[in-house]
């Protein structure tokens, strides 16, 4: 089934993301060259290296019975066989390192652009802190799997092969207790495999816990801090750590238990006594036991270090299927690039509207009808569906029943880019980056220029707390906007709408910060914006409510009453309720 996206990036490298093994297997395909050469350099460089211990057997021999010159020639062969393998080795290992960057960096692109890519639905079920230990710890795991995890695979497969090789070329008979020992050694490492692989992946998902609480502790500090909660975070995040640390001590008595370098020391005794058993018969000479002894003693080296190569594989592994799990997850929506694509007169129609979450129905057969460039006050008590129906105009969610039409179109039938990039929604609480004020006011329109921004900050009455900061509007915001009160954040968001010039315009009570005198001021710059454009407003605020074409009351997810504030007054008694506070007259109400 073809993997669904809000949005997708159109060159992106087909990986094959059947399983972690084949995904990751894909992306190091990319670079066959550098694959090829990293094969090649380190059977260079260990054929080097396990002639060199063949040739100092050689150089014994040449001790022993001495000829014109031998030893020196011996003794410049084994320089120059020896800076082989030092130099093949060398190129090896920088070209499996490129090969890992360039994992860690592709698969980390590939995971944010698949992040971007889901709906709205799929971010509410997910941790932060988790996302990010799988975008930064999980996908350096599978750096780390490549160098020196593969590095250590190479040397383990070729540190045993080819001494084995050149064993044999000395005395076939001799491989007897190596290739034992091989047998053993393939039977106990697949054995450690099995325990190591659940406790690897119980590791991950724990680090991944414990950030996702570190996150959210964070990110609620003020929360926590008001609340005196900092012993009981203190004791939740030393049981996360405690978890994770728990697991780590699991691999290490596992890798303790690591039983082929014990098998080795049998396999290197046993492999010196076969030689002298030869020996004594003279079927082996001196140099050649020598040469054995150093082609046996090399295997010490890549069997060591398989401990460490299969617990790296095996984190990568676990890690990279972390992070697939993420990026095969479907999204609830699709971006329909080859969809309806025009520019918006701005009609609405919703008709017989249902949507509901998991556990229960927000919004129950609700229908009605915005003409281009009208005004739609949309009240009601909270918890009543106000900003969940605005969310189902931009397609943040799929309605569950009914549909909703802009321009006579289902929305479902609309480009996803075409359908947002002409919706602009402004929330209560706003969201800025890290980034200058500059920036975040042109986010929908990242090449405006300056004049043009200051032009929308002046309309949303922000240009002049802007230039009262010592940087302008190159003053850096902190995260989400904290450094700056909930009037100017708003303020802001305003500057950011009126610049991308959308058709459809939605204030979710997006004035509530702000103080009267400023709200008279950005209602005028409002009023401005809204000409020729389609404008919904969630909000209480008599002076907003009075103005608008139409107002649409909900309760309990269903329409109770449409139509204008003065025959609204006349005809509901539930918006009556609305306006008891407020010490305005009001009309007698009519008879049902």
């Amino acid at each position: 089934m073809a993997h669904r996206s809000e949005f997708t990036v159109a060159s992106a490298y087909p990986y094959n993301r059947r399983s972690a093994v084949r995904w990751i297997l894909s992306h190091v395909g990319r670079y066959k060259l550098l694959l090829i050469g990293i094969a090649v350099f380190y059977l260079i460089a260990w054929s080097a290296y396990s002639y060199g211990r063949v040739l100092i057997g050689a150089a014994a021999g040449e001790i022993l019975n001495p000829t014109d010159g031998g030893l020196a020639r011996v003794a410049l062969t084994i320089l120059l066989v020896l800076m082989i393998d030092s130099i093949s080795a060398l190129i090896a290992s920088l070209s499996l390192q490129t090969v890992g960057q360039r994992l860690e960096r592709d698969s980390r692109e590939e995971l944010y652009t698949s992040l971007l890519g889901k709906s709205q639905t799929f971010h509410d079920r997910q941790r932060v802190g988790d996302i990010m230990a799988r975008a930064t710890d999980d996908v350096q795991m599978m750096n780390g799997m490549i160098n020196p995890g593969v590095l250590f695979i190479f040397e383990t497969v070729l540190g045993i092969v080819v001494p084995l090789f050149w064993i044999a070329t000395v005395r076939v008979e001799l491989l007897l207790v190596p290739l034992i020992f091989v047998g053993t050694y393939i039977v106990t490492v697949r054995a450690y495999s099995r325990r190591l692989n659940p406790v690897v992946g119980n590791q991950r998902m724990a680090f991944g816990m414990m950030n996702a609480g570190l996150e959210e502790t964070i990110s609620g500090i003020e929360v926590v801090k008001a609340s005196a909660q900092e012993m009981f975070e203190r004791r939740k995040f030393r049981d996360n750590a405690k978890r994770f640390r728990d697991y780590f001590a699991q691999q290490g008595r596992i890798e303790a238990g690591y039983l082929p370098t014990l098998f080795y020391a049998f396999a290197m005794g046993l492999g010196f006594l076969h030689c002298m058993v030869l020996y004594g018969q003279g079927t082996l000479t001196l140099p050649d036991v020598i040469a054995v002894t150093g082609l046996l003693a090399t295997l010490r080296f890549p069997i060591f270090i398989s401990i460490f190569s299969f617990s790296l594989v095996q984190l990568g592994i676990a890690s990279a299927e972390r992070v697939l799990k993420i990026i095969n997850d479907e999204a609830d929506l699709d971006e329909n690039a080859g969809g309806y694509h025009e520019t918006m007169r701005g009609e609405i129609v919703f008709e017989n509207v249902s949507f509901g979450y998991e556990d229960g129905m927000v919004l129950e057969d609700v229908s009605f009808h915005v003409k281009p460039g009208e005004t739609i006050a949309i009240v009601g008590q909270t918890g009543s569906g106000k900003s969940t129906l605005t969310d189902l105009i931009n397609r943040t969610y799929d309605v569950t029943a009914g549909r909703i039409l802009i321009d006579g179109m289902d929305v479902r039938e609309w480009g996803m880019a075409a359908l947002r990039s002409q919706i602009s929604k402004i929330e209560q609480d706003v969201f800025l980056f890290s980034r200058t004020l500059a920036e975040n006011i042109a986010f929908g329109a990242p090449d405006t220029p300056q004049a043009e921004i200051e032009r929308a900050a002046h309309e949303a009455q922000a240009h002049d707390f802007i230039t009262s900061f010592k940087d302008g509007y190159q003053t850096m915001v902190g995260e989400r906007g904290v450094t700056l009160s909930g009037g100017q954040r708003q303020r802001i968001a305003l500057a950011r709408a009126f610049l991308t010039n959308p058709r459809i315009l939605i204030l979710d009570d997006s004035t509530s910060a702000i103080d009267s005198a400023t709200e008279d001021e950005i209602q005028k710059a409002i009023r401005r914006a809204q000409q020729g454009r389609t404008t919904l407003l969630i909000t209480h605020r008599l002076s907003q409510i009075r103005w608008a074409d139409h107002i649409l009351l909900l309760e309990d997810g269903r329409v109770t009453a449409y139509g204008n504030h003065e025959s609204l007054l006349r005809k509901s008694a539930q918006y009556r309720r609305i306006f008891a506070r407020y010490d305005v007259e009001l009309p007698p109400l009519e008879a049902a």
